[in-house]
């Protein structure tokens, strides 16, 4: 497992933002899809995040920049991206994603593989949770979803 030296971010449990699902594909190709950001994660997507130390940013147009930083990847069970910078133009404080971690858990079954998602630090309390959860469900449940099982993203309803 790779991991870079970071501080932990702790939250209440349960209060972040977490969705899961099963798929029938095996955690090698689950791990391959999350990897690949811009096939799913619609919107400019520029640099890397298939090794640890590797930024990369995501920006969607007037409304949305952000850089991550892959903090931890242990292939085919764990990807972690750590946002170092974040401008959201439609709330009032623009970094609050800013040293929010992006947790990918990749858990194998008997029958098939549960990706579990959660984004440490959006929780209720925070002013983007209704928009940011609504694009997470569009981009986690919906595009990666759709990249994993049938090797395409979505196309961004935005």
């Amino acid at each position: 497992m790779e991991s870079e030296t970071s501080t932990a971010i702790t939250t209440a449990p349960g209060r972040d933002y977490s969705t899961s699902y099963p798929v029938q594909q095996s955690p090698e190709e689950v791990y391959a899809a999350i990897l690949d950001v811009g096939a799913w994660w619609t919107g400019q997507v520029e640099g890397r995040a298939d090794k640890v130390g590797a930024e990369f940013t995501y920006r969607h147009l007037p409304q949305h920049y952000s850089l991550q930083r892959v903090v931890e990847l242990e292939p085919s069970r764990r990807v972690v991206w750590r946002v170092i910078d974040s401008q959201l133009a439609f709330v009032s404080e623009p970094s609050e994603w800013t040293g929010s971690q992006i947790v990918f858990d990749i858990v194998p079954a008997a029958d098939s593989t549960e990706l579990r998602f959660t984004h440490i630090g959006l929780m209720p309390d925070v002013e983007c949770f209704g928009a940011c959860s609504t694009a997470w469900r569009h981009y986690i449940n919906g595009s990666l979803h759709n990249l994993i099982t049938a090797g395409e993203g979505l196309p961004d309803p935005w």
